[in-house]
């Protein structure tokens, strides 16, 4: 299949190693993939703040460079969520349609479409704890959700499981919203700083060395609570972990 890989606009800006070790990982697992360059930003920040319309231009630009791909694999559970679920502002052609019916987080593109669950090349010596974000969690419904009392499931710990090295921490609330919220954590700073640091110490307090998830948006967030504070914690996205990074 043809894939074409979406890197959203803060992981371009901030975290290019987390790019570059997903178009690394997806390229070691057999696929074809290509990076359109005139792509920018899914609209996220301004349907995040309710302001749908404005986002027109930039799902325009977004269709327009993915729609002739067979799948869109993205590193961002929350941006995956906001093109499937929000992608709302344009007339719903074919393109869109399809564009919105074939984009996927990376997790669930290796655990649910290429169906692998062996990483021969990764060894990560490092006790995690894996964030899931509320996108992830409870719109793209990659791990179970705590509240529901469902039989526990997690891609993302199935993934990492076949990690050579690795443990993993369990915080009490693992399921808990880290505060970041996207625009929540400019309008209400106060709270969204409060949360992020309690859910960094519910994660060092079990005992993790390294915070893993497939956001590195909350990941983002949370380093910021976590180095104000002087938790001595790291953060990693997935995909780095899975593509052989050792720290």
């Amino acid at each position: 299949m043809k894939i074409g890989l979406f890197i959203p606009c803060y992981m371009d800006a901030f975290y290019p190693k987390t790019a570059i070790a997903t178009l690394e990982l997806l390229e070691k697992l057999g696929q074809t993939v290509e990076y359109p360059l005139d792509q920018t930003c899914c609209g996220q920040p301004m349907v995040n703040s309710g302001c749908n319309r404005d986002a027109k231009e930039t799902e325009e630009l977004f269709v327009k460079n993915f729609a002739e791909y067979d799948v869109i694999v993205a590193p961002s559970g929350s941006c995956v969520h906001n093109i499937r679920d929000n992608f709302d502002a344009l007339e719903q052609t074919p393109a869109v349609k399809h564009v919105r019916e074939n984009i996927y987080e990376l997790v669930e593109f290796i655990y649910d479409v290429l169906k692998v669950r062996e990483f021969p090349w990764a060894e990560f010596p490092h006790k995690v704890g894996i964030h899931n974000s509320c996108a992830t969690l409870r719109s793209l419904r990659t791990a179970s959700m705590s509240e529901l009392g469902e039989p526990f499931f997690s891609k993302p710990k199935t993934l990492l499981s076949a990690v050579k090295g690795i443990s993993f921490a369990q915080p009490q609330r693992p399921d808990e919203c880290c505060g970041f919220g996207g625009t929540y954590s400019v309008t209400e700073e106060a709270i969204s700083a409060k949360m992020g640091l309690d859910k960094v110490m519910d994660h060092s307090t079990a005992g993790a060395e390294y915070i893993v998830s497939a956001d590195t948006s909350c990941m983002m967030h949370q380093q910021g609570c976590a180095e104000r504070n002087h938790v001595p914690i790291k953060f990693i996205h997935i995909a780095e972990i899975l593509n052989g990074a050792r720290a």
